[in-house]
């Protein structure tokens, strides 16, 4: 089972993702993180950042794997996830950008890019801790309903309703909101040596009780996440809601010792 932390609120869980993350780079220098866009990361970042400059803590060595990149978008445009990546976790963590990867959305090359950037996770040691945000549907990364839970990163097609909802970042135009991406599958996540998922809002509730206690299946993605040895899943209480064990996480997190972190 994984661990099911309920919190407040956002800046909680940030602090929560921020400090465990801060001592895996104290001890481990060259620390390698998988990094995720989207809104549910962004006060993990910014407290992160704020561990950073208050503690001192060289980030010099410090590399990064992107879950995500839209296929045939050049790696400058605004909305690419190289450019999101860059604004949102590299620049105020103050990361070194030669040591953040993101996948290849080129389309000259994409047909061997997924196995090329497995095999770059690979040299690096593989990933010490994955943070992931979740979609209403249960996707994680762009791995949608239905994706292969052994799966490695790939290109994938993207649903309609994703490139609607992503609209909003293209002037409001699915036009221009590309067709198909490639990211980590679900096999290449679960490698990760720690995964932290974070959700919040009633309108994650669903995914949320599908993923602690639903059946595993790959019609909800991150219902393999049950699967993975070290797994921790921050919620706000409006994602918790529909958690039917809401009593035994709450006990269990709170009589967690304290040298044991997430």
């Amino acid at each position: 089972m994984a661990e099911v932390i309920i919190v407040d609120d956002e800046d909680e869980a940030g602090e929560i993702y921020a400090q465990s993350v801060a001592s895996l780079i104290k001890a481990k220098p060259d620390a390698v993180l998988g990094l995720a866009t989207g809104s549910s990361p962004l006060a993990a970042y910014r407290h992160l950042a704020q561990h950073i400059e208050a503690e001192g803590i060289d980030v010099s060595k410090v590399r990064g794997f992107a879950l995500d990149e839209y296929a045939g978008l050049d790696p400058s445009h605004p909305q690419s996830y190289r450019s999101t990546i860059t604004r949102t976790v590299v620049e105020p963590l103050g990361l070194d950008p030669q040591l953040v990867q993101v996948p290849n959305g080129n389309l000259d090359t994409i047909a061997v890019a997924g196995r090329q950037y497995d095999e770059a996770i690979s040299a690096a040691g593989g990933v010490d801790v994955q943070i992931l945000g979740i979609g209403s549907d249960g996707h994680i990364g762009f791995n949608e309903p239905g994706s292969s839970l052994a799966s490695g990163t790939r290109i994938k097609t993207l649903l309609e309703q994703t490139r609607k909802d992503n609209a909003r970042f293209f002037d409001g135009d699915i036009n221009q909101v590309p067709t198909h991406c490639i990211t980590q599958g679900i096999g290449t996540i679960l490698k990760a040596r720690h995964l932290v998922l974070l959700a919040f809002g009633a309108n994650k509730a669903d995914a949320v009780a599908a993923t602690c206690e639903g059946g595993i299946s790959s019609f909800c993605p991150a219902s393999a996440l049950q699967l993975h040895p070290h797994a921790t899943i921050i919620v706000d209480h409006s994602a918790a809601s529909r958690l039917k064990h809401v009593d035994y996480y709450e006990y269990a997190y709170a009589h967690k010792p304290a040298w044991q972190g997430i």
